[in-house]
C-alpha cells in the first residue's frame, strides 16, 4: 500500500508548490547542481596518456561489463585531446575494519586507471554505511552505528594505499555532501526514480514476491550512491556485478541533475575461502590484506581447487600470459593443485608484505600441517577451574580460541578441537589441574597453551 502511495505523495508535493523538481537551469531547485558540489581536484602528478585503443584494452581486461563502451571511448578521446584525466570512483562502506582480497579486485582496476593517467577517487561510504547496502541481501541488513563506521574507516585509507598510488588518489567521505541534504532535497532526489523501477532490482523483486519486508531505507541506498556520482561529477564508476543496479541508477540520476552520465565498469565477484559465498568479513570466508602472513598462507591453501585460476586472475600479481600458463598447468593431470596454491599464497604475501615473510609463512605452514608440529610461539593463558577442573567449553571461550560457548560446542561437535594432539569428542570434558599446560588447537591454525589454576 505504501509503495503505491509514494508516487502520489511526490506528485502532491510538486503540484502544491512545496518543492520544485525540474532540473532546468531556469527553474530548478538547485541552479544546475547543489551549491556544495565540486569536481575532485586533480593530482599534481602527471602521467603521459596512452592511445585510446591501448587504454581501452587495458581497462577491459578482467571486467564483466563496460556500459556503454562507446561513451567510454568518447570520454577517453576527449580526455586525451584536452589533456584532462577522467574522474574514476569506487565506493567502499566501512562495515568492517579490514580490506580483504574481494575489495582488491576493484582496487587493482583503479590502479590501472591511475597508471593510464586518470584521477581516482577512493570514496569511503561513511554515510551510506549508516543505511546499509541491500545488494544481494535476502533480508534487511542490520544497521551499524556512526561510531562503528568511524572506527572501521580509520584503517581503510592506509590499507588502500597498499595498492593505490597515494599521490594520485583522492580520499573522500560521502557524508560531506549527503549529510548536508535537507528533506526537500532528499525528496528531489527520490523523485528521479519510481517504486516500479526499484522493484526491478532482482533481490527486491524476490523479497516482494515472497512477502519479506523491504525497508524504505533500503530504497534510499541506491539513490544515495547515485548522488555520490553527482557530487563528484564522476566520469567512470567501478563496482562488483552485484552493484550493477546501483551503478546504472547513478547514470539516470546524473542525467536528472544535468550531467553527462558516468560509464560503469563491473568487476567479477570473488568467492571466499568456502568457495560458495562472496568473500565477506561477516561470513568469515575472507583473506584480509593485513592478516598476518601465516594466516594469509593458511587461508589461501584452504581455497577449493576450482577457484585457483580465478584467484590468480583477480588478485595475484601475475600477467595475463602467466595466468594462462596457470590454467594450462591446472589442465595437466600431473599437476598437484596444492603446489599452485603455495605459489598463490606466496605471491599474495609478497604483494602486501615481502618475499622473506612469504618464505617464512610457507615454512610455518609446513611445520604445522605437514610435519604436524606446534608453532614455536603460541599464546599462554591461565584459567581458573573449580574442584572438578575446567570445562572444555569454558576453556575454549575464555582463551578466545572460540567466539562464544555455543561456538565452542559447535567446534567440538565438528571434530575441530584437539588437546595435546588428541581430538576432543566429549563436550563435557574437564581439564584437570596439573603442573603442565595443555596445548589446545582449534581448526588448522589456532593454538593456545592453557594452564588450569
Amino acid at each position: 500500500m505504501l509503495f503505491a502511495l509514494l508516487p502520489k505523495i511526490f506528485t502532491w508535493l510538486i503540484t502544491s508548490g512545496i518543492i520544485g523538481l525540474t532540473c532546468q537551469k531556469d527553474g530548478s531547485y538547485f541552479d544546475g547542481n547543489p551549491p556544495w558540489i565540486e569536481k575532485c581536484p586533480h593530482s599534481t602528478t602527471e602521467t603521459t596518456m596512452r592511445p585510446v585503443k591501448t587504454q581501452l584494452e587495458i581497462i577491459k581486461q578482467g571486467t564483466v561489463d563496460v556500459i556503454p563502451e562507446d561513451l567510454l571511448i568518447e570520454k577517453l578521446e576527449r580526455s586525451l585531446k584536452n589533456e584532462a584525466p577522467l574522474l574514476v570512483k569506487q565506493g567502499f562502506d566501512p562495515t568492517a575494519p579490514d580490506i580483504h582480497l574481494g575489495h582488491t579486485v576493484g582496487l587493482k582496476k583503479l590502479k590501472q586507471f591511475q597508471d593510464l593517467g586518470h584521477q581516482v577517487c577512493f570514496l569511503v561510504g561513511d554515510f551510506t554505511g549508516l543505511i546499509g547496502d541491500p545488494s544481494g541481501r535476502s533480508d534487511t541488513r542490520v544497521r551499524m552505528s556512526q561510531d562503528e563506521l568511524a572506527e572501521n574507516a580509520k584503517t581503510y585509507t592506509e590499507q588502500a594505499f597498499k595498492i593505490l598510488d597515494r599521490e594520485k588518489t583522492i580520499i573522500e567521505f560521502n557524508s560531506r555532501w549527503l549529510a548536508k541534504l535537507n528533506f526537500a532535497e532528499v525528496l528531489e532526489l527520490a523523485s528521479t526514480q519510481t517504486v516500479a523501477r526499484m522493484l526491478e532490482r532482482d533481490d527486491f523483486e524476490k523479497r516482494f514476491k515472497s512477502q519479506k519486508p523491504i525497508s524504505l531505507l533500503e530504497f534510499v541506498y541506491p539513490l544515495a550512491q547515485g548522488f555520490d556520482s553527482v557530487a563528484l561529477k564522476a566520469d567512470v564508476e567501478l563496482g562488483g556485478t552485484d552493484q550493477r543496479f546501483n551503478l546504472l541508477m547513478a547514470r539516470e540520476i546524473q542525467k536528472n541533475y544535468g550531467q553527462e552520465p558516468q560509464v560503469i565498469v563491473t568487476m567479477p565477484l570473488l568467492e571466499g575461502t568456502d568457495g560458495v559465498e562472496k568473500m565477506s568479513k561477516s561470513l568469515g570466508n575472507y583473506i584480509g590484506i593485513t592478516d598476518p602472513p601465516d594466516e594469509i598462507f593458511g587461508k589461501t591453501m584452504s581455497i577449493p581447487d576450482e577457484l585457483i585460476a580465478k584467484y590468480f586472475e583477480l588478485v595475484s600479481s601475475k600477467t595475463p600470459e602467466e595466468v594462462r600458463a596457470v590454467r594450462r598447468r591446472l589442465g595437466d593431470p600431473k599437476t598437484n593443485p596444492s603446489h599452485l596454491k603455495r605459489e598463490l599464497a606466496k605471491d599474495l604475501i609478497t604483494q602486501y608484505y615481502d618475499a622473506d615473510l612469504a618464505d617464512e609463512a610457507e615454512t610455518h605452514f609446513d611445520r604445522i600441517h605437514v610435519e604436524h608440529e606446534v608453532p614455536d610461539e603460541i599464546e599462554h593463558v591461565s584459567i581458573e577451574g573449580d574442584a572438578e577442573g575446567l570445562w572444555i567449553v569454558d576453556a575454549l571461550a575464555e582463551s578466545k580460541l572460540c567466539k562464544s560457548k555455543s561456538d565452542a560446542r559447535r567446534m567440538i561437535q565438528q571434530g575441530a578441537v584437539s588437546i595435546d594432539g588428541e581430538k576432543v569428542t566429549d563436550i563435557e570434558l574437564r581439564l584437570a589441574k596439573q603442573n603442565a599446560a595443555y596445548t589446545v588447537k582449534v581448526g588448522k591454525r589456532r593454538f593456545v597453551s592453557i594452564r588450569v589454576v
